[in-house]
C-alpha cells in the first residue's frame, strides 16, 4: 500500500493502517454495549438532578426576584396577605438610599412599607399630627404598629413608625420615587428647590435625586428589559417571518447544493464578496452624509455607553469603524480565496459527494430540529432550577444604623428587636429585611447545588449534541460503505443509527460529553475568578489567570474535535470511547496534510454560506425595521430600540443556517474519515475494490491499481 502523506512510517508513532477485511461492509450491526459504567453514572446523575430540581421547586419562589418586598420581607401586592391591596413600595427616607449600602447589600438603610398608592402631596408628620384629616392620610404611610394617640410625635419619629415627611411621588417599577422635574436646568419637587425634612431642617432637592439614583441602580436595567419586552410584543410576528425567510433560504440553498454544488459554491463566494462590498459602500455613504452635521463629530469615547443605540448611528466615527471592519473582512476573504483556489476545487468535489449522501438521507435535514428541541429542554430545566434555587432562601434581617454601632450588619429578629439590648446601645439602629438566605444545611449547600446544576447542564447539553453527531455519522457511513449506492443502503439509515446509538453507546456518549463538561466548567470558573479579580492590582495573578484561560480554551477546542471524530468511529465500528478516539486520532495524524487543508477549506466554504444567509436576512431586517423600504414603510412597527428585533433575526438566522449546514459538515467529516479508511483497507484491485464513488476517488488524485479509472 502507498505510504500515507506526511512521511510517517505506517507502523510508527500513529499505529498501523487498517487491514483489508472481506466481511466489513460498513457500520457493524453485531455490536455490544460500551462504557457501561459511564452510562450508569449518567443515569444516577440525572436522577440526582431531578431530585435537586424537585427540592428547589419545593423551596423556591421566583416572585422574590420580581416583586418588591418591604422591610419584613413581605411581598407588596401578594394575594392572601395584608399587603394584597398595597402593590407599591414606599421608602421612609429615600435620601438614605444614597448610602453605599444600597450597592453592597441591595437594600436601603431605611424603613420600607407596602402602600396602596404613592403620596401625592408634601407633608411632614409634625404638621399633620395636629390635623385629624391630614393624620388620617398620613397613617397610610406608617407601619401597622403605629398608634397616634399613644405616643408623642417625636417618639413616633424616633421609633420610626412613621416617615418624617411625605414627598409627591410617582410609581416606577412598583416603587415610589420623588416626582423630580427639571425646569430650565433647576431640579425641583412640587415647584420647590428645597424641602423640610420633617425635623425642622431645610434640605436641597438634589439630595432626593441622589437617593433616587442609588435606589434606581437595579431598576434601570429592569426598565431597559421592559422596553425590550415591549419591542418584542409588537414585533414578534415580523421576527418569526424573518426567521421563516432564513429557514426557507437555508433549505433552498441546501437543495441547490444537491444539484449545483460547484456553481452554488462559486455563487456563494461571489455573493459574500458583493454583500460585504455593499456594506462598505453603504457605510461610506452614511459617513459622507453626516459630514458637517451638528454633533456628528463626537467621538465614541466621549459619548460613552448609551442604552439607545440609535444615538451611535448619528456619529461619523461609528460608520467609519463599520467600514474599516468590513474592509478588513473583505480583504481577508479575498486573500484566502486567492491562496486556496486549488484546494477549493477539491473541496467542491467533496461537497458534491456530501450532497449526494444528503440526497439519499433527506431526513437528516430535519434531524437538527430534534437536537434543538432537546437542547431547549436542557436550557429550560437548567434556567428554571437556577431561579428556584436562588429564590429558595428565607428572609434574613440585619441591623442597619446611621452612626457607629458594634451590632451593625448582624442578623436580628424584627419581632423582638425593640426589646433587645441593640436599641439601647444603638438608639438609631433598625432591624430591616436584608436579603434571602438561611442557616439550615440546605441553605448552606445552595452554592454546591448551583454548581451541580451548571455542571449537569453542560453534561446533558454535550450529550444531546453527541447523540446528534453519532446518529448523523452512522447514517452517512451507511451511504459511503454501500458498494452499490443507494441499493445496498439500509431502509431507514438515520433511525437505525439513532437506535444503535441509544441502545449500545449511551455510555460512550456520556463519557465523551463528561470530559468536555469538566473542561467547560473549569473555563466558567476561571471566567468567574477573572471577573472577581478585575479590580485587583496583582498583575502576576491576572497574567496567570489569562494563561490558564487560554490553555483551557485550546483544550476545549481540541476535545471537541477529538470527540467529533471519535463519535464517527463509534458509529462505524461500535468500539468504546477511548478506543474510538485513539483510532480516529491516529487515522487523522497519518493523513495530517489532507486533514489540515481539506477540513478547513470546507469549513470556510460552509462559513461563507452561513454568512451569506445571515447577512442577506440581516440587511433585509435592518431596512424593514428602520422604515427604509417604502413599500412596507407604514407596516413596520414603531419600536423603542429597533436593534432588538434586528439582532434577534440575525442570531436566529445564524442558528437556523448553522443547523442546516451542521448536517453537511458532519456528512463531509464522516465521508472524509471513511475515505481515509477506504484508502487504507483497499487498493482498488478486483479483490479489494474501493467503496468510494469514481468522482471521490479522483478527489485527492488517487488511481485504481487493478483497473484504470473511467
Amino acid at each position: 500500500m502507498e505510504r500515507p502523506e506526511g512521511g510517517r512510517d505506517p507502523h510508527g508513532d500513529y499505529g498501523a493502517p487498517q487491514k483489508y477485511d472481506p466481511t466489513f461492509k460498513g457500520p457493524i450491526y453485531d455490536r455490544g454495549c460500551t462504557d457501561v459504567i459511564c452510562c450508569v453514572l449518567l443515569v444516577v446523575a440525572i436522577v440526582g438532578y431531578v431530585v435537586v430540581g424537585v427540592v428547589a421547586w419545593t423551596h423556591g419562589d421566583p416572585r422574590k426576584v420580581i416583586h418588591p418586598t418591604d422591610s419584613r420581607g413581605q411581598f407588596c401586592g401578594q394575594r392572601g396577605t395584608p399587603n394584597e391591596k398595597k402593590p407599591f413600595l414606599f421608602y421612609f427616607d429615600i435620601v438614605k438610599c444614597a448610602s453605599p449600602l444600597v450597592l453592597l447589600e441591595f437594600q436601603c438603610p431605611t424603613t420600607q412599607i407596602c402602600v396602596a398608592k404613592c403620596p401625592d402631596r408634601y407633608m411632614t408628620y409634625l404638621t399633620a399630627h395636629g390635623n385629624a384629616a391630614s393624620l388620617e392620610y398620613y397613617r397610610n404611610f406608617c407601619t401597622p404598629e403605629f398608634r397616634s394617640s399613644q405616643k408623642a410625635p417625636l417618639e413616633v419619629l424616633k421609633d420610626k413608625e412613621c416617615p418624617a415627611m411625605l414627598i409627591p411621588s410617582t410609581p416606577l417599577a412598583r416603587r415610589c420615587f420623588p416626582a423630580i422635574q427639571a425646569k430650565k436646568g433647576v431640579i425641583m419637587v412640587g415647584n420647590e428647590t428645597t424641602y423640610d425634612d420633617g425635623r425642622g431642617r431645610r434640605r436641597n432637592v438634589t439630595e432626593l435625586l441622589e437617593g433616587a439614583k442609588k435606589a434606581n441602580v437595579v431598576l434601570e436595567a429592569r426598565q431597559l428589559a421592559m422596553k425590550i419586552f415591549e419591542d418584542y410584543t409588537v414585533s414578534w410576528y415580523w421576527i418569526i417571518i424573518g426567521l421563516v425567510i432564513a429557514m426557507v433560504a437555508s433549505l433552498i440553498f441546501i437543495v441547490l447544493l444537491r444539484f449545483l454544488a460547484g456553481i452554488m459554491v462559486w455563487v456563494m463566494i461571489v455573493m459574500v464578496i458583493l454583500v460585504l462590498g455593499y456594506g462598505i459602500f453603504h457605510c461610506y455613504m452614511e459617513y459622507a452624509k453626516l459630514k458637517g452635521e451638528a454633533g456628528s463629530d463626537v467621538s465614541l469615547v466621549d459619548l460613552g455607553f448609551q442604552t439607545d443605540l440609535r444615538v451611535y448611528l448619528h456619529l461619523r466615527q461609528t460608520w467609519l469603524a463599520f467600514m474599516i471592519i468590513l474592509c478588513v473582512l473583505e480583504l481577508v476573504i479575498v486573500l484566502l480565496l486567492i491562496f486556496l483556489r486549488k484546494r477549493i476545487l477539491i473541496a467542491i468535489a467533496l461537497i458534491k459527494e456530501a450532497s449526494r449522501a444528503v440526497g439519499h438521507v433527506m431526513s437528516s435535514l430535519l434531524f437538527p430540529l430534534c437536537t434543538f428541541f432537546l437542547l431547549c429542554l436542557c436550557i429550560a430545566y437548567w434556567a428554571s432550577t437556577a431561579v428556584f434555587l436562588s429564590t429558595s432562601n428565607e428572609a434574613v434581617y440585619k441591623v442597619f444604623n446611621e452612626s457607629a454601632c458594634p451590632f451593625s450588619g448582624q442578623t436580628c429578629n424584627p419581632e423582638t428587636f425593640n426589646t433587645s439590648n441593640v436599641t439601647k446601645l444603638c438608639p438609631d439602629a433598625q432591624c430591616l429585611f436584608a436579603f434571602y438566605g438561611g442557616e439550615t444545611a440546605y441553605h448552606k449547600y445552595l452554592i454546591v447545588l448551583q454548581f451541580f446544576n451548571v455542571f449537569m447542564f453542560f453534561w446533558l447539553a454535550n450529550f444531546v449534541i453527541a447523540l446528534g453527531q453519532v446518529t448523523l455519522a452512522g447514517a452517512f457511513a451507511s451511504y459511503y460503505w454501500a458498494f452499490k449506492k443507494p441499493d445496498d443502503m439500509p431502509a431507514f439509515p438515520l433511525f437505525s443509527a439513532f437506535g444503535r446509538a441509544l441502545r449500545y453507546h449511551t455510555g460512550s456518549l456520556a463519557f465523551g460529553s463528561l470530559v468536555l463538561a469538566v473542561v467547560q466548567v473549569i473555563r466558567v470558573t476561571l471566567e468567574y475568578l477573572d471577573h472577581r479579580l478585575k479590580a485587583a492590582e496583582n498583575k502576576f495573578a491576572k497574567f496567570l489567570l489569562s494563561c490558564l484561560k487560554c490553555c483551557f480554551w485550546c483544550l476545549e477546542k481540541f476535545i471537541k474535535f477529538l470527540n467529533r471524530n471519535a463519535y464517527i468511529m463509534i458509529a462505524i465500528y461500535g468500539t468504546n470511547f477511548c478506543a474510538s478516539a485513539r483510532n480516529a486520532f491516529f487515522l487523522l495524524m497519518r493523513n495530517i496534510i489532507r486533514v489540515a487543508v481539506l477540513d478547513k477549506v470546507t469549513d470556510f466554504l460552509f462559513f461563507l454560506g452561513k454568512l451569506l444567509i445571515v447577512g442577506s436576512v440581516g440587511i433585509l431586517a435592518f431596512f424593514f425595521f428602520t422604515h427604509r423600504i417604502k413599500l412596507v414603510q407604514d407596516t413596520a412597527p414603531s419600536l423603542n430600540y429597533y436593534w432588538v428585533p434586528i439582532l434577534t433575526v440575525i442570531v436566529g438566522s445564524y442558528l437556523i443556517a448553522h443547523g442546516f449546514f451542521s448536517v453537511y459538515g458532519m456528512c463531509v467529516d464522516t465521508l472524509f474519515l471513511c475515505f481515509l479508511e477506504d484508502l487504507e483497507r483497499n487498493d482498488g484491485s478486483a479483490e479489494k475494490p474501493y467503496f468510494m464513488s469514481q468522482n471521490l476517488r479522483k478527489l485527492l488524485k488517487k488511481t485504481n491499481k487493478g483497473q484504470p479509472d473511467a
